[in-house]
């Protein structure tokens, strides 16, 4: 299954709006708390699709009645671009265990690249609601190798991936190499170019630089 945020007019369309602005991009600070924010949005449309329980909630003048999530989340994000992304779901899913992933381009002098996977620091997920986040989902090659990791740590319940930027590409990529039972892909906007190179288009440019400079 696939849901497409920005199909829906919201308050999110102007956080992605921000991202892909060269102009406002000038603003670090603002670009990681937008990612921050937009994290944020996806924790609340993902919890609509969680297990829930009702509780008794004493209050000073009574007992309310009210469903609770019960729902036992892992959140794992691809290193370093994802971090304020991570954050923003975390700061509503603030229960949640963490994993971190780290896994780069490696290119090579022909201009094409291949994806290095370097360290996985995960709990247990067996059972688990995972949320897999990387703000850009290009080739998608990254997610695959990031998801066939974590679930060597156990089977989820069910996974979300959840993305701010994809490409069509990177989406026909994960549905094919990755089993969509029990999956979901949230995508904040779908672009449909996917360069040689594995760029989005028109895309926001590399966000782990935007985020936090440049590197070496």
């Amino acid at each position: 299954m696939l849901h497409i945020l920005a199909q829906k007019n919201s308050l999110l369309n102007q956080f992605i709006a921000e991202l892909r602005d060269k102009e406002v991009q000038k603003d670090s600070l603002r670009f990681r708390k937008n990612m921050e924010r937009i994290g944020e949005v996806f924790a609340y449309e993902i919890s609509k699709h969680l297990d829930y329980k009702e509780k008794e909630i004493t209050t000073p003048l009574g007992v309310s009645k009210i469903n609770i999530p019960t729902s036992k989340i892992v959140i794992a994000t691809i290193l370093r671009a994802g971090l304020p992304f991570h954050n923003g779901l975390l700061n509503y899913f603030d229960t949640a265990e963490n994993a971190f992933i780290s896994a780069h381009r490696k290119y090579h002098k022909d201009g094409s690249f291949t994806i290095q996977f370097e360290h996985l620091s995960s709990p247990d997920i067996e059972g688990k609601i995972l949320v897999l986040s990387d703000p850009m989902l290009a080739s998608g090659a990254s997610m695959e190798i990031a998801y066939k990791a974590l679930i060597e740590r156990g089977k989820p319940k069910h996974t979300h991936i959840v993305t701010i930027i994809a490409s069509n590409q990177g989406i026909n990529y994960v549905k094919k190499h990755i089993n969509m039972k029990n999956v979901t892909i949230w995508a904040g906007n779908v672009d449909d170019e996917l360069t040689s190179k594995s760029y989005i288009v028109p895309g926001l440019g590399d966000a782990g630089d935007l985020a936090f400079g440049s590197k070496m």
